[in-house]
């Protein structure tokens, strides 16, 4: 787990104490009237702040005031709205015939009197004891730990507390599968926050520990029992299929608490598949490297867009059962299989923006990675990379045909390809794009590296096309690592759709390509366009050339890499790619035990 096991057990210590500080706030509360909670948020960014409160009628307020308007104005709305809220409470009990007033405002009649006419609230704002003028503004008047008096109900201002802005849990979960919650925080840090699960409590089970009512069917309440996990990362196991999962979570910042939410799963837990192809490459996972290793994954995952086809069902994968395409199936066998591998360094194609931000942040993120995302058109790339070893020091990502007419850095190509009307107009309509990342290292400043990904064009006939590409990529990584950052390493990762006999794979290993290639008509001679060129990269796949990293039922083949920088690093440990009967077990891929049509590629690599 990403948690040191010393930084766990202080959580549950810190956990403990502030549930016990709970109850001891809720008991005084009872015996002495504690203070409310009003709760402040301010933004230099946005021109207004936010203030909620409950009103002693048991309403809730929430107001939007200018954080330039002076704190009087403010004061004097809570007062108006504190007697309407009185008012309303007065005519409530009236109605039902009720005890007189009740307190938390004055009262202007007199002994005897008809009903009772509620006298405005007297409202002010204390800081360090003191009230704090009425002509300052609301920017600076609502510090955290001042005092809000609102006739005889006080207030602890607190201003900016740590938040969920968003809490979800998948809707698809499954026995031995992480389940990893979307958290949205403002003002807090998930490592800083405190989490507890808890699953349905089985019939017959002796005395569970808490007792809600089940929104899934209010009539029957579930009951539910303490797990041991006390981290943001629960994998059920098989004692929970047909059980449904709850998490306490409290968001924090390391410094202070906010208010607690629970989130109950709409779905049970179900069974998973069984053994997967990765699950013997993770043997060679169990750890995160060390600082002078990269571990490198390349995965083309399969965009949904394309899975969820009735083309993709009958044609592309009809031996593959129809739930082991669905989303949230495959999303389960994704998130397990990538953060098993433990990876500094993950590069990915075919990602949906919604699987980026719904389902592989949240999970990838909880091990300690961070992320970005390059859109092409209905899908595109991400990079993740290991927080502890690497920070983002800059991105430098390119759309291939917008690069090539308006970059001058491409000008010499641009104008062999113009040569070939035909081919140029091929070329210029490809969505595909580069996405280039510098990665600095948190542990030696001196190190940075220069993190490409990729997805060229698909069609077979395309070998032309992707020869445009690659020289455009290669460009423009000289650019980033001669250039801008001149002498860092180069890891190029990406979906190539090339083999090894291709003239791409030629060009990216030989520094060069000649002008009477065969590929330069893979579209017959219509499209023919030789040109002759070179690169002065020296690169290498680190994972050499598999027999194939694509296997489904028409197809096998080669075309995803890992290209390095031979000046600069070297290759550690390749982790082996699943054995050809862990492939064909369900007859080709994606499977119910593997949720992409393309296979990982795992190394380790190592600065020279």
């Amino acid at each position: 787990m990403w948690r040191l096991p010393g930084v766990r057990a202080a959580l549950r210590r810190i956990r403990t104490a502030v549930e016990q500080l709970s109850r001891a706030e809720a008991e005084s509360e009872k015996e002495a009237g504690a203070m409310e909670r009003a709760v402040v948020r301010c933004v230099p960014s946005e021109p207004k702040l936010s203030l909620s409160f409950a009103l002693a009628d048991g309403s809730h307020k929430n107001m939007q005031r200018d954080q330039s308007e002076p704190l009087g104005r403010v004061l004097s709305r809570i007062a108006t709205n504190a007697l309407k809220g009185h008012a309303k409470a007065a005519a409530a009990k009236k109605s039902r015939k009720s005890r007189p007033n009740a307190s938390g405002g004055a009262s202007c009649s007199g002994p005897g009197s008809e009903p009772a006419v509620a006298c405005e609230p007297v409202v002010k704002l204390y800081y360090r004891e003191e009230a704090v003028a009425e002509d300052v503004l609301n920017v600076d008047a609502w510090q955290d730990g001042a005092v809000l008096q609102i006739g005889d109900v006080k207030y602890k201002v607190e201003r900016n507390p740590p938040a969920f802005t968003e809490l979800q849990l998948p809707r698809y979960i499954m026995a031995g599968f992480p389940v990893c919650p979307k958290l949205g925080l403002e003002f807090g840090d998930p490592a800083g926050s405190l989490f507890r699960w808890y699953k349905e409590a089985k019939p017959g089970a002796a005395e569970p520990e808490v007792s809600v009512p089940s929104p899934l069917s209010p009539s029957s309440p579930s009951s539910w029992t303490e797990t041991d996990v006390e981290e943001r990362v629960y994998t059920p196991s098989n004692a929970d299929i047909g059980l449904r999962l709850k998490l306490h979570c409290t968001p924090g910042d390391g410094q202070r608490f906010g208010p607690s939410r629970e989130l109950e799963s709409v779905c049970r837990v179900e069974a998973g598949p069984g053994t997967c192809t990765f699950d013997h490459r993770h043997l060679y996972t169990k750890k995160v490297t060390e600082d002078a290793f990269i571990r490198t994954v390349s995965y083309n995952i399969l965009a949904d867009t394309y899975a969820q086809t009735d083309f993709s069902r009958t044609v592309l994968y009809p031996y593959c059962a129809p739930y082991a395409l669905e989303l949230d199936y495959r999303q389960n066998l994704i998130q397990k299989e990538l953060t098993g591998y433990n990876a500094d360094v993950i590069c990915l194609q075919e990602v949906d923006r919604a699987v980026f931000s719904d389902s592989l942040v949240p999970a990838l993120e909880a091990f300690g990675l961070e992320g970005v995302f390059r859109i092409k058109q209905h899908e595109g790339l991400a990079t993740f990379y290991r927080k502890s070893k690497f920070s983002l020091l800059s991105q430098h990502d390119i759309s291939f045909h917008e690069a090539l007419e308006s970059d001058p850095l491409h000008k010499e190509l641009l104008e062999k390809l113009v040569l070939y009307p035909s081919a140029q107009e091929k070329v210029l309509q490809r969505s595909s794009v580069l996405q280039v990342s510098v990665l600095q290292s948190t542990k030696d400043s001196s190190k940075r590296i220069c993190v490409a990904n990729t997805h060229l064009y698909w069609h077979p006939k395309g070998g032309y096309i992707r020869l445009i590409q690659m020289a455009v990529a290669l460009a423009h990584i000289r650019h980033v690592s001669c250039d801008l950052y001149p002498g860092i390493p180069v890891i190029f990762c990406g979906d190539f759709n090339s083999t090894p006999s291709t003239g791409m794979y030629h060009f990216v290993i030989n520094g060069n390509i000649p002008e009477d290639h065969e590929d330069w008509a893979s579209n017959g001679e219509e499209e023919r366009c030789n040109m002759s060129l070179t690169h002065f990269f020296n690169l290498k796949s680190a994972c050499g050339e598999p027999a194939y990293t694509n296997y489904v039922g028409g197809f096998h083949g080669c075309l995803d890499y890992i290209f390095i920088d031979l000046n600069a690093l070297e290759v550690e440990q390749v982790i082996p790619l699943p054995s050809h009967e862990e492939v064909t077990t369900h007859q080709a891929l994606p499977s119910v035990s593997h949720p992409s049509d393309h296979i990982a590629l795992v190394c380790d690599l190592k600065w020279k």
